[in-house]
């Protein structure tokens, strides 16, 4: 066996050009196509620190993956000082902790900045205070967890208005994405650059019990899509289905349920194509509806649809297929039909608007006599999308329409009525 000299070692050990995930590296922007902002997205524990650490590294150092000669001087943004000190430069994924020893930068604690012995300079900050960034002047810049600051807008323009030096003045932004209107705005920015990394992404890299413990748990709901998964979680003024409400109807596990449907809400005119609504709930002995699954299908036949459906309706041991005729008329019923001839199924047609229709089941979220076993992202994002316009990207809301129709034979008197008196 030939063993490596401890020097190639550490040098091939050095080299995050082969280690790094894509989403870690600037290889990307190799093509050519012109970018001031490096936008790294990503769930907590992703390595978005390494990430934007090895970028300061690359730059301070002149390596030829990020650049063509030393850039100096950096700034390096953080939520406050101490972030700066203890996660950006000394943490355990920090700038001083990926250099060799004998390229490592010199933390000078008195003067707040990192020294290297190339004579390169990083100066820290703190969006804490954005007018400690009036006057200084840069090369380059890492702002980390941007999502967390207290005053982005005035820490972000008093950055751009120093970040002048140079022939192409570049930053990177390290960030778990929080629905504020600066980083929306920058991920959509021409000028910027956008990579994504979820928690899982760097398993390697995390305790096995830490995955299986708070990723299992969190997974699909909207804290978990933000913290875990690196998504903007957008929530609307208006919704009939506010997120808070959601996240508070979750529940482990169902209890016996007295009754269960499966619900159905076809693609506009039963045509072929479209997103088919399938929602399957149960209600249990004391009136508390559960959401069981979101098996909503995309782009399928009326055969393909049908079939989900009535897969479902056979895996739940279901009571009924409760399908919305004003679309597809008998021919919802025929398509089942053809299928399986053997399944109830109660047909219900809409007389009054959706938003009309969705209020009582929103009340009987409030209530809190809706729950929904586990998360369903898919479901739970046209619902906090939902308000007295319908969705604002136009779409018809098929989740949440099997959804309505679901609870309301379950729990509700009529289309739009009153909850239903158990045992009546």
């Amino acid at each position: 066996m030939t063993l490596l000299n401890p020097r190639w070692l550490e040098a091939l050990l050095d080299d995050f050009e082969i280690f790094g995930r894509d989403d870690q590296l600037p290889a990307p922007f190799a093509s050519g196509q012109p970018w001031t902002t490096w936008l790294i997205l990503g769930g907590r524990g992703a390595g978005k620190t390494r990430a934007g650490a090895e970028w300061v590294k690359g730059m301070a150092l002149g390596r030829a993956f990020y650049t063509d000669r030393p850039i100096s001087p950096i700034a390096l943004v953080g939520e406050t000082f101490s972030d700066v000190r203890e996660v950006m430069v000394e943490g355990v994924s920090g700038i001083r902790a990926i250099h060799r020893n004998d390229e490592r930068p010199e933390w000078q604690a008195s003067r707040r900045r990192l020294v290297w012995p190339n004579g390169a300079i990083a100066q820290g900050f703190s969006a804490e205070d954005p007018e400690s960034l009036r006057g200084p002047q840069f090369a380059a810049a890492w702002s980390d967890e941007m999502g967390k600051w207290k005053n982005p807008d005035a820490t972000w323009d008093m950055l751009q208005f120093g970040l002048r030096l140079g022939t192409n003045p570049r930053q990177v932004v390290t960030t778990t994405p929080r629905s504020i209107a600066l980083l929306k705005r920058l991920a959509f920015d021409k000028t910027t650059i956008v990579s994504r990394a979820t928690t899982r992404d760097n398993a390697l890299h995390l305790a096995p019990s830490f995955l299986e413990t708070v990723v299992k748990r969190y997974a699909g709901t909207r804290l978990g899509r933000q913290e875990l998964d690196g998504e903007f979680i957008e929530d609307r003024a208006d919704a009939l289905f506010p997120r808070q409400m959601l996240e508070e109807s979750r529940s482990d596990e169902a209890p016996s349920l007295q009754r269960i449907v499966v619900a159905i809400d076809p693609p506009a005119g039963g045509k072929r194509g479209g997103t088919c609504g399938i929602i399957c709930c149960g209600i249990s002995e004391n009136g508390t509806v559960y959401v069981l699954d979101d098996a909503s299908i995309e782009a399928a036949r009326p055969d393909q649809w049908a079939a989900k459906a009535l897969a479902l309706y056979h895996a739940r041991k279901a009571d009924a297929l409760v399908a919305e005729i004003n679309q597809g008329g008998d021919m919802v019923a025929n398509v089942i039909r053809s299928i399986d001839t053997s399944v109830p199924m109660t047909p219900v047609r809409a007389t009054r608007g959706k938003h009309i229709r969705a209020e009582p089941v929103a009340a009987l979220y409030a209530q809190g006599k809706v729950k929904h076993v586990g998360a369903f992202p898919e479901l739970e994002d046209q619902m906090c999308l939902f308000g007295p316009d319908g969705l604002a990207s136009g779409k018809s809301p098929d989740r949440l329409d099997a959804l309505v129709w679901a609870v309301t034979s379950l729990a509700l008197s009529g289309e739009a009525g009153t909850p239903r008196v158990r045992g009546v």
